[in-house]
């Protein structure tokens, strides 16, 4: 006769046969609430009809069209060749904590230190390792809509909450204090911010970021500031780093950016996040269980970056900002299109509201991003992915004869 545990569970009929039980690989209970990438998916589906042979325009994807410069590319040869490809301390290099602190100094004019930086895997694993560190279950984090695809459920997978705070293209997409203050509850912890704005490419003025950092200190807040857009600014405009605007912001803040969107480095990986050093100190612990170490190849081409050649960056900034031109003049000409003033990052986040209600047949943002990509072929995201339905999102991260080709197709698809 069988003795032990496993007996005596046979003799409470836990392990019975004929006692039901799930599927020992059932998902965990938050997962059915995460939703998978628009974004992703949506390029996912445009690739696919391409290489059917399909002549598609796919602007859905936020990623620049530039080669990452040479420079960069040279610095990861070179360190390939000199055996840079073991594992590296788990908050990023040395050298490359000290020239994203010296980059930041220089550039936002906030004394910080390496031991304040750490290097991830990209911004989103930035962001997850902040929202881990820092929520507990039930904690609130305040996200003004439209808001990047992905805040919101890293913001639930961390187990906080998010409180998406509707804006309106009348104002430009961006939180007014007064809706912030509105919004506070005893459980809201976060206030996440990301200008220049995905997917808007909103940019707030000074003035309107120190009245919202006036409102998060009252109410003692930490704000994440997502500012990985923050050199694509256009029209001169002025771009500030949010914990610069008030004395003690730097204390409540964590400033996250990389190299992908300002370098065209985006299947590199490397993203980072600013901080005070006892957070720091626990996100690089959180980080050392999750993945070791961004990748070493990619962490000394990011200095490359950061501290070679800066003139990459203006080239690419012009381009951007007159693809903005050529996108917002062709859109803002089209019947029942509306959209904001864009002053940076390279998206255009415009309202197709009126298109919807026409009696089509099509009356939401994700089912004509549907007809359009196969009517014309011109894969764009939906509204409601980011927040805010009756809009789509496009990106103008491609060459001129594309954008063009795209916008000619959306104009069709409107008229039709």
């Amino acid at each position: 006769m069988a003795t032990g545990p496993r007996a005596r569970l046979h003799s409470t009929g836990i392990m019975n046969a004929t006692t039901a039980r799930p599927n020992p690989l059932h998902t965990a209970r938050r997962m059915a609430a995460l939703e998978p990438s628009a974004t992703l998916a949506m390029a996912a589906r445009a690739a696919a009809l391409a290489a059917a042979g399909k002549d598609v325009i796919d602007l859905s994807v936020g990623e620049p069209d530039f080669a990452t410069p040479a420079h960069v590319c040279r610095a990861a040869e070179e360190a390939i060749r000199s055996g840079k490809t073991k594992y590296t301390p788990a908050a990023g290099i040395p050298a490359l904590r000290a020239a994203v602190a010296a980059d930041y100094r220089r550039r936002a004019g906030l004394e910080v230190s390496p031991a304040q930086v750490v290097v991830s895997n990209g911004a989103k694993h930035a962001l997850h390792n902040v929202f881990t560190a820092l929520l507990d279950d039930g904690d609130e984090v305040i996200i003004p809509a439209p808001f990047w695809v992905s805040y919101a459920e890293l913001v639930k997978l961390a187990g906080g909450v998010p409180v998406i705070l509707p804006t309106r293209l009348e104002d430009d997409f961006k939180l007014a204090p007064e809706a912030l203050s509105a919004a506070l509850t005893p459980a809201t912890r976060m206030l996440l911010l990301c200008s220049p704005s995905n997917p808007t490419g909103v940019v707030y003025t000074p003035a309107e970021l120190r009245a919202l950092a006036d409102v998060a200190v009252a109410a003692d807040l930490a704000v994440v500031a997502d500012e990985i857009y923050d050199q694509l600014v256009f029209d001169g405009r002025e771009n500030v780093s949010f914990p610069t605007l008030r004395p003690g912001l730097a204390e409540r803040t964590v400033v996250v950016g990389g190299v992908s969107k300002t370098y065209s480095m985006t299947g590199w990986r490397i993203g980072w996040t600013i901080a005070p050093e006892p957070l720091s100190r626990a996100i690089g612990n959180l980080q050392s269980q999750q993945t070791s170490n961004p990748s070493s190849i990619s962490q000394h081409a990011a200095v490359a970056a950061l501290t070679g050649p800066q003139d990459c960056i203006g080239e690419m900034l012009a381009a951007f900002q007159r693809r903005r031109d050529l996108v917002a003049g062709r859109l803002a000409r089209m019947p029942g299109v509306r959209l904001p003033d864009i002053g940076g990052a390279f998206y255009a986040f415009f309202d197709i509201a009126p298109h919807l209600a026409a009696g089509r047949g099509i009356t939401t943002s994700a089912a004509w991003c549907e007809q359009l990509l196969e009517r014309e072929q011109v894969a764009l995201v939906a509204g409601s992915a980011f927040g805010a339905e009756g809009h789509v999102r496009m990106s103008f991260a491609a060459a001129d004869e594309k954008l063009i080709a795209g916008l000619d197709r959306i104009e069709r698809f409107l008229a039709g």
